[in-house]
């Protein structure tokens, strides 16, 4: 070992030291504080303006249709009378719940996957790296479409077929960093003292993915909000009368020249989150990076 590096420590990188640089180096990136605030405040409209806001997202009115927006409804009426922003609130619920929950199981997959496979190798590496590889060479897309039409869309389905379909990209990236931390001479030293394989697992070597596991995780909210309304905007995801910000796009396609705002609202959003998403992912990235942090 070179006398001017220090050796690895087997807590993980993600001491109280290490978390106060990277958080120093992230409040260096403009961008991705930017990013950070964005979030927090969709976030908060998302959960907090339900409460505020007094129209209910549901409620029909025949006699205020496709209205622009008005003091009684600031972003104005759908083709039914709802109010738009109500339903622009309700519907970053929808979304924002998919999108987090979804990468949720993502990462217990993904991590489950790239831990067995790093840590025993031999047949189990090549059993699980063989089924990421048919995984990753399948079309998700379609395969997505396809389990959605047939078992519907409902909001824990379209959370479910997302996290089984998004989960291979982390399993590799989690097998790479224990083959590179497992051959530590402070993992050895833990299977000489007769340490389980659970806990070096654990306690010695999945602390040091969690920053990896941190930025794909951040970067895994964009691409599942995208996916969800995708799906949504093609008629086989969250179904109406529930709203969602892909089903409140494909509604709004077609009173374009009508109503233009229906379509502009949630496009925008959509548009907000996912490049905030990928902003805040960024910056994590570039502050827990580990040469960095040495």
């Amino acid at each position: 070992m070179d006398a001017g590096r220090s050796a690895p420590d087997p807590r993980g990188p993600h001491t109280p030291a290490a978390w106060r640089r990277a958080a120093r180096r992230f409040a260096r990136n403009r961008l991705s504080v930017v990013g950070l605030g964005v979030l927090l405040a969709i976030h908060l409209a998302a959960w907090l303006g339900p409460v505020v806001v007094a129209q209910s997202p549901y409620a029909v009115d025949p006699l205020h249709t496709l209205e622009p927006p008005n003091p009684a409804h600031p972003l104005g009426t759908d083709e039914n009378g709802r109010d738009v922003l109500a339903r622009l609130l309700y519907g970053a619920r929808i979304s924002l719940t998919v999108g987090v929950v979804a990468v949720l199981l993502t990462i217990a997959i993904g991590t489950a996957v790239g831990a067995v496979s790093g840590y025993f190798g031999g047949p189990a590496d090549a059993a699980l790296m063989r089924l990421t590889d048919g995984f990753l060479a399948l079309p998700t897309f379609f395969l997505l479409l396809v389990i959605l039409a047939v078992f519907g869309g409902s909001i824990s389905s379209v959370i479910v077929v997302i996290g089984i379909t998004s989960w291979m990209n982390l399993a590799r990236l989690v097998r790479a960093e224990f083959l590179r931390w497992k051959a530590q001479d402070f993992v050895e030293a833990a299977r000489a003292l007769g340490v389980r394989d659970r806990a070096i697992i654990w306690r010695h070597l999945l602390p040091h993915t969690v920053p990896s596991i941190v930025v794909t995780a951040v970067l895994g909210v964009a691409f599942a909000i995208l996916t969800e309304s995708a799906i949504s905007y093609l008629g086989l995801g969250i179904q109406l009368p529930v709203p969602s910000w892909g089903n409140m796009l494909s509604n709004a396609q077609n009173y374009l020249m009508t109503a233009p705002w229906l379509a502009v609202y949630p496009g925008v959003m959509i548009f907000l989150v996912v490049l905030a998403y990928n902003f805040l992912g960024n910056g994590l990235r570039d502050a827990l990076d580990p040469q960095r942090q040495r």
